[in-house]
């Protein structure tokens, strides 16, 4: 449970560091590419060393495509139509595609993992139930929905190519950050109109501390912690980043909102780890 509540923390400064540094002219593809490259490279080493598990490797990159690379396209994405607490709000949905991919893979949904997935959304519900602030379009959240799927996807299917494979945590992601880089990398090629405006000095420390820091780290120890918790747990403990960094890009950041209503969105998300229960270890796996 410590790898989530770490990587809870890691995500919560992200949000306003992506929508104050690196949205401003900076190309979405680009932005994915170099943060997923910094990952790749960070783990580099792992995938030489077990370049033998080469089918278990392309497995890993598959998923790792979906899971980092097309969630995070659709991710940056968004920053151009929300201001970053309201893109942290709505990862809030991130727990009902968790609940529903386990449900269809376990065939069975627990009366409270329900309850608590629907009080987590209720929380999100709370604070834009007058719609949007100015500047802001549904076009993000959309981007979002795909970006939250694409996470959910991730984290209910790692646990299964990790009790199938002999290898660690660590070389999994390994691999799966080589699939991730892959899809920025073909959207750019895609695009056939460059990469636009290049980063500046500060983009690029930006980049590097995010790349390294909230991505190759963040998404290890996630999934890391997925591995080893029961699904409706992992469900609830997605939304602790949300409050976290709401507050952060409040404080830090100088960003407005209602706080009145998000407070109370935050009540109810809070609840909702509470009626999850239990993290409880999966079977077979040590507490982290």
């Amino acid at each position: 449970m410590f790898a989530l509540l770490a990587a809870s923390l890691l995500w919560a400064f992200s949000f306003g560091l992506i929508k104050g540094e690196l949205t401003a002219g900076l190309d979405p593809f680009l932005v994915s590419l170099v943060r997923l490259a910094l990952a790749a490279a960070a783990f580099g080493f792992l995938v030489v060393r077990s370049r033998h598990h080469w089918r278990l490797g392309t497995r890993a990159m598959g998923l790792g495509a979906i899971q980092f690379g097309l969630m995070y396209v659709l991710y940056i994405a968004s920053y151009r139509y929300l201001p970053a607490w309201m893109v942290a709000l709505f990862t809030v949905t991130t727990p009902f595609y968790v609940m529903l991919l386990a449900a269809i893979r376990e065939r069975s949904l627990p009366p409270r993992y329900v309850t608590a997935v629907t009080l987590a959304i209720a929380g999100a519900l709370v604070v834009v139930a007058r719609g949007l602030p100015d500047g802001a379009s549904w076009t993000g959240g959309l981007l979002l929905q795909g970006a939250n799927l694409c996470f959910a996807i991730g984290q209910v299917f790692f646990a299964d190519l990790k009790r199938e494979s002999e290898v660690s945590e660590s070389t999994l992601v390994a691999w799966m950050y080589l699939g991730a880089l892959l899809v920025p990398a073909v959207a750019l090629l895609l695009q056939g109109n460059g990469v636009g405006t290049m980063p500046d000095s500060r983009q690029w420390l930006t980049l590097l501390y995010l790349g390294l820091l909230p991505t190759a780290l963040g998404f290890y120890l996630w999934n890391l912690g997925a591995a080893r918790v029961q699904p409706g747990f992992l469900a609830s403990l997605n939304n602790l980043k949300v409050p976290l960094a709401v507050i952060v890009s409040w404080t830090i950041f100088g960003e407005e909102a209602d706080y009145v209503r998000f407070l109370l969105g935050l009540v109810l998300v809070v609840a909702a780890l509470f009626v999850a229960g239990s993290p409880r270890m999966r079977d077979g796996q040590k507490s982290s």
